[in-house]
């Protein structure tokens, strides 16, 4: 399976790149035509191009929303690891108050079973706690990731109706996209604008 997945990564990035370089070839081409003796110029007159791509790794990286984000979710992790301590802790004082007093025979046999028993149903609930815990921060945590991918889709709408762009690549380590033209990287200007929206909605309407 993870082959599987490999082989379509490696298709769709090789599709890609054939589809930049068809793309960017006729450009050239039928800018050549015009112009009659600039074949060796790289550089891309911003109207004729259709297609920019992003780097998501930079984007992230400086992204005024992501670090809000993720302090608050830090901070919520930390309030939980504290419930989750706390919680720890008093359990473990009935432990020992438990065996303490099973040690100095300061209960009968019977009261001790049902401490125990007590005990391991506290014990269990312990752990049933845990891992709720767990699976509520993991929510959290994909709930504001879809926030952040939400507000980049949209903005990146916005950006595109001025600029007119048939297709934006979103390229990160790793992933599909192997290689963009510099002329072609609207990293810098999406990441200024992503930033002035975001702390435009953070400012407080009159």
């Amino acid at each position: 399976m993870k082959r599987t997945s490999l082989i379509i990564n490696i298709v769709l990035a090789l599709a890609v790149v054939a589809l930049y370089i068809l793309h960017f070839t006729g450009n050239k081409s039928a800018t050549s035509e015009i112009t009659e003796g600039n074949r060796d110029t790289e550089e891309i007159v911003k109207g004729e191009q259709s297609i920019a791509w992003v780097n998501m790794d930079s984007i992230l990286s400086n992204y005024d929303m992501y670090f809000d984000i993720q302090k608050e979710l830090e901070k919520k992790g930390r309030n939980m690891e504290v419930d989750m301590t706390n919680r720890t802790r008093a359990f473990e004082k009935e432990m020992i108050d438990f065996q303490d007093k099973v040690q100095k025979g300061l209960v009968t046999r019977s009261v001790a079973q049902q401490m125990q028993q007590d005990l391991a149903a506290k014990e269990q609930e312990l752990y049933v706690f845990r891992d709720e815990l767990r699976m509520r921060f993991s929510e959290e945590e994909q709930v504001m990731l879809r926030r952040i991918q939400y507000s980049i889709n949209d903005f990146t709408k916005m950006y595109n109706k001025d600029k007119g762009y048939e297709i934006i690549l979103s390229g990160s380590f790793g992933g599909p996209l192997l290689y963009g033209h510099p002329a072609n990287d609207i990293t810098k200007e999406v990441i200024e604008g992503l930033n002035k929206e975001y702390q435009k909605n953070l400012a407080p309407k009159k």
